[in-house]
């Protein structure tokens, strides 16, 4: 019997939806729209993928959703979908960290990956992989400077990726600093890892998963 996980991704710009079949994603719907209108396009993405595959909400094995870090409210959005799928259809909910997901856009033979998202003002949400996509260091928010990343950077070769990339290119001049622009998050590298925790049955509580913040939301007060 095929597996059928549909992958929900919201910690960015980036509105994303797939649906992946024993770990290949067979549709995809994206858009990166800068207005963040997860919540208009997130439930007609999931239908117009359906209908595509010829897949009914009752055919799927588990939901699969991108547990950040990343924008608060693109993540509250993508996990309440997520959630409410579950408990209507009450499948199973896996999350997969954004980070995780971001750093398999990348292929490298050696050197370390750095997915990073932007944060506020000069910092970003990161962490670091190796070539195998093990994790090497933990997620972190961390303030950039000329010296952040420096240790790495003179071992080996650094692969930067994420929308993080474009503030940090301006701040980090070294020969073993390679930038990838225009890298957003998908729900097309959701699909593999999703379907390898669907296999062992590593899944969430649908009633107490919280997306991964990171940091407290922080409201501003509205100008008087």
């Amino acid at each position: 019997m095929s597996v059928f996980i549909l992958n929900i991704e919201t910690a960015t710009t980036n509105c994303s939806v797939s649906l992946s079949k024993d770990g290949e994603t067979i549709v995809l719907k994206e858009d990166n729209d800068k207005s963040y209108s997860h919540a208009e396009r997130l439930h007609v993405y999931i239908d117009d993928i359906l209908k595509d595959a010829k897949v009914s909400l009752t055919d799927l094995n588990a939901i699969a959703v991108s547990k950040g870090p990343g924008s608060y409210t693109g993540l509250r959005i993508g996990v309440s979908a997520a959630k409410g799928l579950c408990f209507a259809l009450d499948k199973p909910l896996i999350s997969v960290p954004t980070l995780h997901a971001l750093a398999h856009q990348l292929k490298i033979n050696e050197g370390v990956i750095v997915a990073m998202l932007d944060a506020r003002r000069m910092e970003v949400y990161s962490a670091i992989y190796n070539s195998d996509y093990e994790e090497i260091r933990e997620t972190k928010a961390q303030i950039l400077n000329e010296m952040a990343f420096a240790e790495l950077l003179d071992k080996g070769k650094v692969y930067f990726i994420g929308n993080g990339v474009e503030k940090t290119k301006t701040i980090i001049n070294h020969p073993n600093a390679i930038f990838i622009e225009n890298k957003l998050p998908s729900s097309n590298d959701m699909s593999l890892l999703a379907y390898n925790k669907y296999k062992i049955s590593n899944t969430e509580d649908v009633a107490y998963f919280e997306p991964y913040y990171l940091k407290d939301f922080v409201a501003l007060k509205p100008k008087s």
